[in-house]
């Protein structure tokens, strides 16, 4: 009785059972988590482009409207071969694939994206610190946002003759004002504390832009930069308007000429697929140069 009681008091020693081990199951279940979310999102994309194809054709077999004004799925898919491919001796389309088409205006976007970045950010920077030229700039920035391209194509051609300038000038107006006017906000809304703490610290002017207030706006800036490529992209029909061939743009405004409409809609689907694309990559470059956007 005794040396049961001295057992029951005694002090407990260390727990010398097995410890549980990682859990590789419980590391793994976000990443398994993510995979099927994935997985659910494309088969519902997939779902819905199906059930989209299925509705076009069954328009197109109803005969609702001619098929020269609505091709069918199966026409827009052979004069995307036929633009893709050499047949019969002719090369795509005037001469150059669908891939080359699209590649000369996505080379012209990207001149006329970078051109409108190297002046629209400087211009932002400059609207959004310095009043009296805010004054005098931001309407000129908001009076070229709301023209609509081809206002000023006419005037280009003009200016330029119908070459690659009067193209590249008419993009880099359409991106310029939404990259201003995305800089210019950001700057402004930049936080008190930050830009008081450098001045605290001996931060001149141009160190408190280049320090401060340029990191701090980078996430919006990066958004606007964004949505001028798309602006861009949507102006590059009207940018190849004229002598636009070879160019996406070009080829379709050609097409349109010759009531080629199956043509002309899958110039649009190249258009619609290159930009999601495109797309994509700069939202990579905006979580790889911003990555504490978005966290606390």
């Amino acid at each position: 009785m005794t040396a049961l009681t001295t057992a029951s008091t005694a002090p407990a020693g260390p727990d010398r059972r097995p410890q549980p081990g990682p859990d590789p199951a419980g590391t793994a279940s976000p990443r398994r988590g993510r995979l099927r979310e994935a997985f659910r999102r494309g088969v519902l994309r997939i779902v819905a482009l199906a059930v989209l194809l299925a509705a076009w054709q069954a328009v197109v077999s109803a005969g609702v409207w001619p098929r020269v004004l609505v091709p069918s799925p199966g026409d827009v898919w052979r004069q995307f071969v036929l633009a893709s491919t050499v047949h019969d001796g002719v090369r795509g389309y005037g001469g150059h694939l669908l891939i080359e088409h699209l590649g000369v205006s996505l080379g012209r976007i990207g001149t006329g994206s970078a051109y409108a970045v190297l002046a629209g950010v400087p211009l932002g920077l400059l609207i959004g610190t310095v009043r009296p030229l805010a004054v005098v700039l931001e309407p000129a920035v908001t009076f070229l946002r709301t023209l609509p391209p081809l206002a000023y194509l006419s005037l280009l051609v003009i200016w330029f003759g119908i070459d690659e300038a009067p193209k590249i000038w008419l993009l880099v107006i359409a991106a310029l004002p939404p990259i201003a006017a995305a800089t210019a906000a950001a700057v402004r809304t930049v936080p008190g504390h930050l830009v008081e703490a450098a001045r605290a610290l001996g931060s001149g002017p141009v160190p408190l832009l280049l320090s401060v207030r340029l990191p701090s706006a980078l996430p919006e800036i990066l958004t606007g930069i964004r949505i001028a490529v798309g602006v861009a992209y949507t102006s590059v029909v009207a940018a190849e308007t004229i002598n636009g061939v070879p160019g996406i743009g070009g080829m379709i405004r050609d097409a349109q000429r010759y009531n080629q409409t199956a043509l002309v809609i899958a110039g649009i689907l190249a258009i619609g697929l290159s930009g999601i694309v495109l797309d994509a990559l700069l939202r990579l470059v905006e979580r790889v140069a911003v990555p504490w956007r978005g966290r606390a």
